[in-house]
């Protein structure tokens, strides 16, 4: 099983009193990336989470967490 990656981009965004619109122009994608980034269904390329990371003025560990997953041993 792959590792998960989960975010506080909406949380970092909302403390920052910034739409959707307004940080998907800051960092240049859609309106829609940043929806998906929201809500976990889109993990963003790594130049995208630098570019986060410099619009929240924090490290990128601090904005994604990726989560390990214990791997399944074969019993064969």
């Amino acid at each position: 099983m792959e590792p998960t990656v989960h975010n506080r981009v909406r949380e970092l965004r909302i403390a920052r009193e910034l739409t959707q619109e307004q940080l998907a122009a800051a960092v240049g994608v859609s309106r829609q990336s940043i929806n998906s980034i929201e809500r976990d269904r889109y993990v963003p390329s790594l130049p995208l989470a630098l570019l986060l990371a410099r619009v929240f003025r924090c490290p990128v560990d601090q904005i994604f967490k990726l989560e390990k997953h214990p791997l399944k041993e074969d019993h064969a």
